[in-house]
């Protein structure tokens, strides 16, 4: 989904907290979350997670994309690609297989990379890794 310029539809959001909505809670869900007013609780989402310029998010985050553009407290866990925008703050720890910055944004925090294939690789090379 997330290949090189691509972006994620606005028409295919299936949740949506607006601009001047504050939700307290846990959200899990299988689509598109996107997040312009405050959210505090937890995000478990198999699909993608979008955080707007004014949005703002008190908890984790745990979805198969992720996008940043307002401020996320808590840390942030993608199976797939991870973009902080311009606009964007994280402050937590994030653990991503693909990882984009744009200039300006802001990450206070731990990131850890997971790439299956590498591991699986350095594995074959190194047996007694592979049993540790």
């Amino acid at each position: 989904m997330f290949k090189k310029n691509a972006t994620v539809s606005h028409e295919r959001v299936d949740t949506l907290i607006g601009k001047t909505s504050k939700f307290e809670g846990k959200l899990d869900a299988d689509g598109t979350v996107r997040i312009d007013g405050e959210f505090a609780g937890n995000i478990s989402v198999k699909g993608d997670v979008i955080l707007g310029e004014e949005g703002k998010m008190f908890g984790d985050i745990s979805a198969n994309n992720v996008i940043i553009s307002g401020t996320a407290k808590g840390n942030v866990t993608t199976s797939n690609q991870l973009k902080l925008n311009a606009t964007g703050k994280i402050l937590g720890d994030i653990y991503v297989s693909s990882l984009i910055v744009e200039d300006g944004a802001i990450f206070e925090g731990k990131c850890t990379m997971k790439n299956a294939s590498l591991e699986d690789n350095v594995s074959t090379l190194n047996p007694k890794k592979a049993k540790a």
